[in-house]
C-alpha cells in the first residue's frame, strides 16, 4: 500500500501532463477554426445587410450554392491544374536540385550559370508566361514549364545552401578517414542538405499551382485558371471565388502533402 502510495503523484502528475497536452491541442484547432467561422459569419452578414450585388461580392451561402451546382464543372477544371501544377513541380525542383549538386562540386559552374539564373528569377512570371507560350504552344508543356520555372529558384538557393552547410569539422573528418566525393556527398552533404530541401519545396508547392494558373490566363480552355478568366468576364461571383477558393484547397494540399513527407523523411 506504501509503495502504491509513493507512485500515485507521478501518476498524477503524468495525467495531468495528458490533459494539458490534448487542450492545447485542442485549442490550437479550435482557434483557426473559430475565426474561420467567424469572419464566414462576418461576410455573410455584411453582405446581407448592405445588399451588395451578386456579381460585385456573392455571399459565402451564393459559394457554397457555386460549389453544389458547378461541382462538375470545377472537378473537371481541377484535374488539368493539378497534373500541371504537379508536372512543374517534380520538373522545378529536380532541375534544381541537380544544378545546386553541380554548383557545390564544381565552383567554375556556379560562378558562369547563378547570374544567369538570378537574372531568370527577376523576370516577372506574367511577363514571361506569353514567350513560353509561344516557343512550346498553347499545350501542356508551357504549364509545365511555367510551373517549373516559377519552383525552380527557391529550391536551388536552399539546396545550395543546404548542401554548403556541412561543418569544415566533418568535411577535415572525411577527408582523414579518405572519403570519395560520392561518399561525402551521401552520407554528409545531402542528410544536412535535407532540412532547407523541404522548407522549399514547401513554398514550391504552393508556387507550382500559381504557376499552373498562370500558364492557364495565357492560352487554355482547362483548368481552374481558364475557368477564373471565364467566371470574371461572365461576371459570374460564385463560381469565381468558388474557383479561386479550390485553386487554395489544392495548395494547401499539396503543401500538407510535402509536410508529411518531410516527417516521415526527416525523422530526427
Amino acid at each position: 500500500m506504501a509503495a502504491l502510495d509513493t507512485l500515485s503523484p507521478d501518476a498524477d502528475y503524468e495525467e495531468a501532463e495528458r490533459r494539458a497536452i490534448r487542450r492545447r491541442r485542442v485549442v490550437s484547432v479550435a482557434v483557426p477554426v473559430g475565426t474561420a467561422v467567424a469572419l464566414i459569419l462576418l461576410w455573410q452578414a455584411g453582405v446581407r445587410f448592405f445588399e451588395v450585388p451578386t456579381y460585385i461580392a456573392p455571399a459565402p451561402s451564393d459559394v457554397a450554392g457555386a460549389f453544389v451546382a458547378k461541382s462538375d464543372v470545377l472537378i473537371m477544371n481541377f484535374w488539368p491544374t493539378l497534373i500541371e501544377a504537379l508536372s512543374g513541380f517534380f520538373v522545378g525542383n529536380m532541375a534544381a536540385i541537380l544544378i545546386a549538386i553541380g554548383f557545390v562540386h564544381s565552383r567554375n559552374i556556379e560562378r558562369a550559370f547563378f547570374p544567369i539564373a538570378v537574372f531568370v528569377n527577376t523576370i516577372p512570371i506574367l511577363a514571361i508566361a506569353p514567350i513560353l507560350v509561344l516557343i512550346f504552344g498553347p499545350g501542356l508543356t508551357a504549364k509545365v514549364v511555367i510551373a517549373a520555372l516559377i519552383c525552380f529558384f527557391p529550391t536551388l538557393v536552399n539546396m545550395v545552401r543546404g548542401l554548403e552547410s556541412v561543418s569544415p569539422q566533418a568535411l577535415e573528418l572525411a577527408r582523414i578517414l579518405s572519403a570519395s566525393k560520392a561518399e561525402v556527398f551521401w552520407k554528409i552533404r545531402l542528410p544536412s542538405s535535407l532540412p532547407f530541401l523541404f522548407s522549399a519545396l514547401r513554398i514550391a508547392a504552393t508556387t507550382s499551382v500559381i504557376g499552373a494558373i498562370v500558364g492557364e490566363w495565357v492560352g487554355a480552355d482547362l483548368g481552374l485558371g481558364a475557368l477564373i478568366i471565364d467566371s470574371t468576364f461572365n461576371f459570374n461571383s460564385p463560381l469565381l471565388y468558388a474557383t479561386v477558393f479550390m485553386s487554395s484547397g489544392l495548395s494547401v494540399l499539396l503543401f500538407a502533402a510535402v509536410a508529411l513527407t518531410e516527417r516521415l523523411v526527416i525523422r530526427w
